[in-house]
């Protein structure tokens, strides 16, 4: 469904992208893992068409998304959905108008359909009736579900997730796996998660990838990938302080 072929991207000469090619099937749950700052997100808003490659290509069911026209790249943002690394909820808005956004801005539904879309989605994360409700009432796994619920309500077919556990306890972040792949399972999305929680990883990946110095240097099962003798992937799967990638890292200090 989505093609990424050497795809280069630098900022302030900074190579942050650097000869990334990746392919992810319809239907598939594919989890990016690699350590924070390595270009993960930059690689998901290469995706929704925010930023464009220097070089490379990026497709969507076999079109460049840089040869989109406008109207061409907005109805296929409005077939994707990104969950945030913190929510990014409107805190001056009640959680139903959170979750109805994109809704209420973009579509044509009356509000009595988009109320009711809005409600499906909290129902779907386990959050029924809590509509009127404020950002600040909520807790820091509540955020994440109603995240989650305004990625849904747009029935997208693909779901991007940025870092979908980070900040969270280690049982809320269970919750968030078992209903990520929950959702995957009942609704067939294609999902794409970057992370660097490696049981989150291993829980709701159909395929695993690293990204390392700006290319993708390993891709497998979870089985594999725990399985593997590359160095930097053993170093980093199993957080050991010791090896290639502290050593590279101590050059530059």
């Amino acid at each position: 469904m989505i093609e990424i072929k050497n795809v280069y991207k630098s900022f302030n000469s900074k190579k942050v992208l650097n000869g990334v090619t990746l392919s992810i099937k319809k239907g598939e749950t594919k989890v990016i893992i690699g350590r924070s700052g390595c270009g993960k997100s930059v690689l998901l808003k290469h995706i929704m068409g925010i930023l464009h490659p220097e070089s490379g290509v990026v497709s969507v069911e076999g079109k460049g998304i840089e040869q989109m026209t406008t109207k061409e790249l907005n109805s296929l943002r409005m077939r994707m959905a990104m969950v945030f690394q913190g929510g990014a909820l409107f805190d001056s808005l009640t959680v139903g108008e959170n979750v109805g956004f994109a809704l209420y801005e973009y579509s044509k539904l009356s509000h009595q359909e988009i109320d009711e879309r809005v409600e499906e989605a909290l129902c779907n994360v386990e959050l029924c009736g809590i509509h009127k409700l404020m950002p600040s009432e909520l807790s820091g796994g509540m955020k994440k579900r109603v995240a989650i619920a305004r990625a849904l309500c747009v029935k997208p077919e693909v779901i991007l997730y940025d870092e979908p556990t980070t900040g969270v306890d280690p049982i809320t972040a269970g919750s968030i796996n078992e209903l990520i792949r929950h959702l995957h399972d009942k609704f067939k999305v294609t999902s794409i998660v970057v992370t660097h929680d490696m049981k989150s990883a291993y829980h709701i990946a159909d395929k695993i990838a690293m990204l390392y110095q700006g290319k993708i240097i390993a891709e497998g099962s979870s089985q594999e990938i725990q399985e593997t003798d590359h160095p930097v992937v053993y170093q980093f799967i199993n957080g050991v302080a010791h090896g290639p990638i502290t050593e590279t890292i101590d050059k530059f200090i």
